[in-house]
C-alpha cells in the first residue's frame, strides 16, 4: 500500500495532477520508486491517526467507509477501461447497474458510523481532493496567459541587441528553460524578459526544452542552430526515470558543440579572449507570481492562491532540475491571466488664470 502510494502520486505527478516531489529510484526494476516528501505526509497522517483513535477497533468505521468508497473507484475506473476496449455500451451499463446497487447498499450500511469516525475518510480524501482539483484547476487558469510567439519574428532584433555596445553585456551565455514543444516557437515571456524588462545583452542566447519519455531510460538530445554563435536551442529527450541534471547535461552538450567547431564559447572581453578563456553561463529561471492587477471571480482567485502556496512548498524549478545556484537568476514576472477591462479615471484640467 505504501508503495503503491508513491507510484500513485507519480503518475498524478506526470499528468499535472499533483504538485512537484523529488522522486528517487532505488533499484532498477521499474515502478520501485520512492517519494520522500509522501513518505513524510504518511508518517504525519499515521501519528494523527493513530493518535486520534487511539485503538483498533474505534477506526471500525472509517475503514469501512474507506474500503466502500474504493470499490466505487475502482467499479468507475474499470467502466472507463471497458470504453477504451471498445466494449458494447449495454455491457458496461449492464456492468455498472449491478455493481452500483451492491456498492451503494454497503454504502448506506457504512454513513450511519459517520458520526463515529467515518468522518476521517472524507477529510483525508477531502483534502487529496481539493489539491488535486486546484492544480488541475490553476493549470487551466494559467492557460489563458500562456503566448508563444515566432521566434523568426525577433531574430533580427536579438541580433542587433547582442551586437549593440551600448548596453552593458548582461553575460556571455544566457540560458533560458523553455516549454514551447515547436523549435519554431518560444514563449512570449521570455521574449519579454530579454527584450522589455531590462534588455539583456549576450553573445549566444540558449533555449532549452525537456521532454520527458515514456521509455524509463532515454538519454538523447538534439540540437537546433537557429543562427550560428547567436541563437542556439537545445532539446534534451528524457526517461521518466532519468534524474533531469540540466546542468551536467548541457555542460556535456557544450563540450561535444565545441570539439565539433559548431560554436565558439570564448569569451567575448578582448583580455580573456587572448588567453582562451571560456566566457559565463548565466541560467534565467522564470517564476510566476500572481499580480494585483488581476479581476478574478472569487472562487478562480481562491484557487490561485491555494495554488501558488502549493508551489512555495512543492519542488522548485532550479532544484527540479538539478540547476547550479551559483549561475541561475530567478526572475519573477506577474501572471495576468483576467486583465482589469475598464478602470474608472477622470482627469481633471485646471484653468490657468
Amino acid at each position: 500500500m505504501i508503495s503503491g502510494s508513491f507510484t500513485l502520486v507519480s503518475v498524478a505527478m506526470r499528468l499535472n495532477l499533483w504538485p512537484k516531489f523529488r522522486i528517487n529510484y532505488p533499484t532498477e526494476e521499474r515502478g520501485q520508486l520512492f517519494i520522500p516528501a509522501i513518505n513524510g505526509i504518511l508518517f504525519v497522517g499515521c501519528c494523527c491517526i493513530v493518535m486520534y483513535f487511539r485503538s483498533s477497533s474505534n477506526m471500525e468505521a472509517a475503514y469501512g467507509l474507506a474500503i466502500t468508497l474504493c470499490m466505487f473507484a475502482t467499479s468507475i475506473l474499470f467502466a472507463n477501461f471497458l470504453v477504451l476496449k471498445r466494449v458494447k455500451p449495454i455491457w458496461i451499463y449492464l456492468y455498472l447497474g449491478v455493481y452500483s446497487i451492491i456498492e451503494f447498499s454497503f454504502l448506506v450500511a457504512n454513513l450511519e458510523k459517520f458520526p463515529h469516525g467515518g468522518f476521517a475518510t472524507f477529510v483525508l480524501g477531502g483534502i487529496f481532493a481539493l489539491v488535486m482539483y486546484v492544480w488541475f484547476k490553476s493549470r487551466k487558469i494559467k492557460n489563458r496567459y500562456v503566448e508563444f510567439a515566432r521566434l523568426d519574428n525577433y531574430l533580427p532584433v536579438l541580433q542587433e541587441l547582442s551586437n549593440d555596445q551600448s548596453i552593458n553585456k548582461y553575460a556571455t551565455h544566457l540560458v533560458y528553460l523553455s516549454s514551447a514543444n515547436n523549435p519554431k516557437e518560444i514563449e512570449y515571456k521570455i521574449i519579454h524578459s530579454i527584450l522589455n524588462k531590462k534588455p539583456k545583452r549576450a553573445d549566444i542566447y540558449w533555449f532549452v526544452h525537456v521532454d520527458t519519455m515514456d521509455d524509463p531510460y532515454t538519454s538523447e538530445y538534439e540540437v537546433h542552430t537557429i543562427i550560428p554563435n547567436e541563437v542556439i536551442r537545445v532539446e534534451f529527450r528524457l526517461g521518466f526515470r532519468v534524474q533531469p541534471k540540466i546542468n551536467l547535461m548541457f555542460r556535456k552538450v557544450v563540450e561535444d558543440m565545441v570539439s565539433n567547431k559548431e560554436v565558439n564559447i570564448t569569451s567575448r572581453y578582448e583580455s580573456l579572449q587572448r588567453n582562451n578563456i571560456a566566457g559565463d553561463f548565466e541560467f534565467i529561471v522564470m517564476e510566476k507570481f500572481l499580480s494585483q492587477d488581476n479581476e478574478l471571480p472569487f472562487w478562480e482567485r481562491v484557487v490561485m492562491k491555494l495554488y501558488f502556496w502549493l508551489k512555495e512548498i512543492s519542488l522548485s524549478e532550479e532544484k527540479g532540475f538539478s540547476l547550479d545556484a551559483s549561475n541561475v537568476t530567478v526572475e519573477k514576472f506577474p501572471l495576468v491571466v483576467a486583465p482589469v477591462k475598464s478602470l474608472k479615471l477622470k482627469r481633471i484640467i485646471q484653468d490657468e488664470e
